[in-house]
């Protein structure tokens, strides 16, 4: 009997996280700006959460999130786009929307040169959301302020979601202690591939096995053929070759709602065309996260020990809170598993079912809750949020999305054991 109930339960987490992805294409039809993947912008949800099973109470969250949304990551977007228009306008071969483009573009390029890869004010926001969210969600585990550290990537917009939290947090309760740090001696715990990282070591790597079938796929994306016509007459003399043109169009496009200028583009792409093609860009996500997968090992290895360090009473932490990037967390959800992200399918079109990029959206997060019973030698049970939505693991549990903390730290120590880095 004790072996069909976990044949059974097990069923069941397979079934949910199908249930989970399943219906990915609806929820694009629904939101088509999650067909942004990466740069969709955090949404301000209200979740409602499971409650405790009885007896229980939070007293401790171990936390990852990824920077806020950010102007774009590089200025070869703006200078190209820039040239491009100013180009085409000299050579008269902008179409009446492509001039209208331009002209918007042209008043707020200052803006946009200055704000090359920062945090922009949208991104400061959602980090304050999340922030008071988790304090309303766990009032109990900061109930009597306690102690908070936070450590952050070296990169700016890192260091400034980070403050964001914090002073948002710091400001639910004035008691709550927060030790703030980025620094190349943190880095294994929020960026371990970076090369500043003085522990960094090469982790091998491999592709989903989805890419050798990736013919049996017939989606064909014509995009870029469509929407560089809305804006330029002809493309010839103009730097770039079309293919370059559109893709600068639309990674402009994606990136605009973060920095609050989303009418720039109107008339040239829609969200609907974007979200007809997004199956077959989360094929190219999926690749993306899967690769690098064990990079995060040591993120990983960093929430077991400081939980376990909590557990022992080493630290009386309240929070471990971890700022840093979509390259650390995408690969991270793969690695744990969560949501069935570690599937790793052979048939494309099931690819969709166990990821989406826009679970890596601008300020991403993976929050991992800890609660104790007040009874003596009750279990510590742990349960998982993916930007703020309970989300299954690939463990046992028979009162999900509750699982034994013992189970959580044998399963994914063994896993990190399991892979030597070279």
């Amino acid at each position: 009997m004790k072996k069909i109930f976990h044949i059974l339960l097990l069923l069941g987490i397979v079934l949910t996280s199908w249930a989970q992805g399943s219906n990915a294409l609806e929820q694009v039809k629904a939101d088509p700006r999650k067909a942004y993947g990466t740069d969709y912008p955090y949404p301000y949800e209200k979740v409602a959460l499971t409650k405790a099973p009885s007896g229980y109470k939070a007293f401790y969250i171990s936390h990852y999130g990824r920077h806020g949304s950010r102007y774009y990551w590089n200025d070869v977007l703006y200078r190209e786009m820039d040239s491009l228009l100013n180009k085409a306008h000299d050579l008269g071969q902008l179409t009446p929307v492509g001039e209208a483009f331009r002209e918007k573009y042209n008043a707020c390029k200052g803006e946009l040169a200055l704000g090359v890869s920062e945090l922009s004010d949208k991104g400061w926001e959602q980090h304050q959301f999340i922030a008071r969210t988790m304090y309303n969600n766990f009032p109990e585990v900061f109930k009597n302020g306690g102690d908070v550290y936070a450590i952050s990537s070296l990169v700016g917009r890192c260091v400034m979601s980070m403050a964001a939290f914090c002073l948002e947090l710091k400001q639910q309760n004035p008691k709550i202690e927060i030790r703030e740090e980025s620094a190349r001696k943190v880095l294994d715990g929020v960026k371990p591939d970076d090369r500043q990282n003085p522990l960094r070591h090469r982790w091998p790597r491999s592709k989903p096995r989805y890419e050798k079938n990736r013919g049996m796929f017939q989606g064909k994306d014509t995009l870029r053929n469509v929407i560089v016509p809305r804006v330029f007459t002809s493309t010839e003399g103009l730097p770039g070759n079309p293919h370059h043109i559109g893709s600068n169009l639309i990674n402009l496009y994606t990136s605009l709602p973060s920095i609050g200028h989303e009418g720039m583009m109107e008339g040239i792409i829609t969200d609907e065309e974007l979200a007809a093609r997004w199956e077959a860009e989360n094929l190219g996500g999926y690749s993306w996260v899967f690769g690098p997968r064990y990079d995060m090992i040591p993120i990983l290895q960093d929430i077991i020990k400081k939980a376990d360090d909590v557990l022992n009473g080493k630290t009386q932490r309240a929070a471990d809170l971890r700022f840093g990037h979509d390259t650390c967390l995408g690969p991270l959800t793969v690695l744990m598993g969560i949501n069935g992200a570690d599937k790793d399918p052979e048939d494309p079109y099931e690819v969709k079912n166990c990821y989406q990029t826009w679970e890596t959206c601008k300020a991403s997060n993976l929050q991992l809750i800890f609660y104790q019973s007040k009874k003596q030698g009750q279990d510590i049970l742990v349960k998982c949020l993916l930007n703020g939505q309970e989300a299954t693991l690939p463990l046992p549990s028979d009162q999900f999305p509750y699982y034994r903390w013992q189970d959580f730290k044998k399963f994914y120590t063994d896993l990190c054991n399991s892979v030597q880095y070279q």
